[in-house]
């Protein structure tokens, strides 16, 4: 009797804790669910410049070395004052943009007039050509797209992206145009709606110097091979490219 109940006590002692694990475990996949719904929030975009710094903590633990040490406005192992780095500064005041742009442009986004990324160029804005502009014209569709258009000029003069290059850049499907039409080839075509949102944007009151302009026809695609017309539409559009410094 004496041994059965020493050996119920030793198995009690052994089961004490073997499941705490499934603690952290829990914590650990509630984090990344976490991660993820910021991640897929669009209200919320993630800054490009943290996450930079957060992967350079990881840096060794393939070889399971371990990661650097991430703190605020200096990262040690780095040897860099963060707060002072250019690039850094530069990118925050873009992903300030972004979120500017993403809540004051958001029933534009909801309706996909309006599509707002960041890529290695910069900051992009794209117009959905079929809202903006007549069916293989360069025409502006004013009716549909005067409110856009003035929101556009108001939020390039803000503070955040008021030194700032923009770029205008033109793309088309690869339907060909009319030869003998205002538009011989989608090099005008593209080149001209550039034109006609630049011409219309410093009308309400945006700051010509600023800008460039520039045509690419059916070079640059969104989708392709254009299987259908959905894909043909998403590659007529205007992109408006708030620069960074490199590409200036």
């Amino acid at each position: 009797m004496l041994v059965d109940q020493r050996i119920r006590r030793g198995r009690r002692r052994k089961d004490i804790g073997k499941d705490d694990w499934l603690l952290t475990y829990a914590d650990m996949i509630t984090l990344l669910m976490i991660f993820f719904i910021l991640l897929m929030n669009p209200d919320n975009p993630i800054d490009s410049q943290r996450i930079e710094l957060i992967v350079q903590t990881f840096q060794g633990l393939g070889t399971l070395r371990g990661g650097n040490t991430l703190s605020e406005g200096i990262l040690a192992e780095l040897g860099n004052d963060v707060s002072a780095m250019p690039s850094t500064t530069q990118g925050r005041r873009l992903n300030e943009a972004r979120r500017k742009a993403v809540s004051e442009f958001k029933p534009e986004i909801q309706n996909r007039f309006v599509k707002i990324k960041e890529d290695e160029r910069g900051l992009v804005i794209s117009l959905a050509g079929d809202i903006f502009f007549q069916r293989a014209s360069a025409e502006i569709n004013l009716e549909q797209s005067r409110n856009t258009l003035q929101k556009l000029a108001r939020f390039l003069d803000s503070e955040e992206i008021a030194n700032r290059k923009i770029r205008i850049e033109g793309h088309t499907d690869s339907t060909p145009t009319d030869v003998d039409g205002p538009w011989p080839t989608n090099w005008e075509l593209s080149s001209e709606r550039s034109a006609a949102v630049l011409h219309y944007l410093v009308d309400y009151g945006t700051n010509e110097a600023r800008f460039q302009v520039a045509g690419f026809a059916d070079t640059v695609k969104l989708k392709d091979p254009e299987l259908v017309e959905e894909d043909r539409a998403e590659n007529r559009r205007v992109d408006i490219v708030i620069l960074k410094e490199a590409h200036e």
